[in-house]
């Protein structure tokens, strides 16, 4: 008899017993269920035609209705292993289908993974890769998909007061841009919104850009590049902020600035908000 309630309990190998779909009775709705830091291999585009490949990790989540004890974990990674490979359009592609294989109506995808840019040095032109940390967020509601790029951009600040003050050089450090910007209808087609496009704003917005690579006549050109242009994190930030508010690519974003001070223990930090 006791043999009999474990075979019923445990299920046969025909009959296995579907517990995530069983009832919950506390009623309670959980708004983000789902596996987080699975590493994927991807592929993206970048702005030359050229394709990156490239390793992702990502975070995956499902609204869960409160009557459900529990999702089906396994089906996250069955739709990745459907993929030959993730870029763009399947990143946004996946989510509606996501939502399918979980039943539920609510449901979002970030994606991080690092990019390559291939820049030339100023003077020598002696070319090397720079990396940066991107992160595509996608969530999908009833139907209607959102997706957002968020790129972390290192560059060199130089502080305008030490400048000023001082009866010669200026401290300077290495500074983080981040951009969080969320794509337009004006994004699609022909007038896409690349990753190099936010890489340049930020770096344009900065004292001086960073590069892999620099000899003796790069380096005395970044040098005096970033002391005739010095910026506040305040600065930094509002200067993103305004080529923001000028492309109708982005209709909202969160640009943030942190200055990891060479003279203080501590960084100083500025962010803009905007729904355009």
């Amino acid at each position: 008899m006791a043999s009999a309630t474990a075979g019923t309990a445990l299920g046969t190998p025909n009959t296995l017993v579907d517990v995530q779909s069983s009832a919950d009775t506390r009623r309670i709705a959980i708004d983000k269920v789902g596996i987080k830091g699975i590493r994927y291999p991807i592929q993206i585009k970048d702005k030359t035609g050229e394709v990156q490949n490239t390793v992702a990790e990502l975070n995956m989540y499902v609204y869960l209705p409160q009557q459900f004890k529990g999702t089906h974990m396994s089906r996250f990674v069955e739709i990745l292993e459907r993929k030959e490979h993730l870029d763009v359009p399947s990143f946004k592609a996946m989510l509606p289908e996501m939502l399918e294989r979980l039943e539920s109506h609510v449901g979002e995808i970030e994606m991080r993974f690092t990019f390559f840019v291939k820049k030339s040095a100023p003077v020598s032109g002696v070319q090397s890769l720079m990396d940066y940390d991107v992160t595509f967020i996608g969530k999908c509601e009833d139907g209607v998909t959102d997706l957002r790029i968020k790129v972390v951009v290192p560059v060199t600040s130089l502080c305008p007061c030490s400048k000023e003050i001082s009866q010669y050089g200026a401290h300077n450090q290495r500074s983080h841009i981040t951009i969080n910007a969320r794509l337009s209808e004006a994004a699609e087609g022909s007038n896409i919104l690349w990753i190099e496009d936010i890489i340049r704003i930020a770096e344009e917005s900065a004292s001086c850009e960073l590069f892999g690579l620099l000899k003796r006549p790069d380096e005395k050109y970044v040098t005096e590049k970033a002391y005739e242009n010095p910026k506040f994190v305040e600065d930094l930030v509002r200067d993103v902020a305004h080529r923001l508010n000028q492309d109708d690519r982005i209709s909202y974003y969160v640009a943030e600035a942190e200055n990891f001070e060479s003279i203080h223990n501590h960084s100083a930090y500025a962010l803009i908000e905007k729904q355009k």
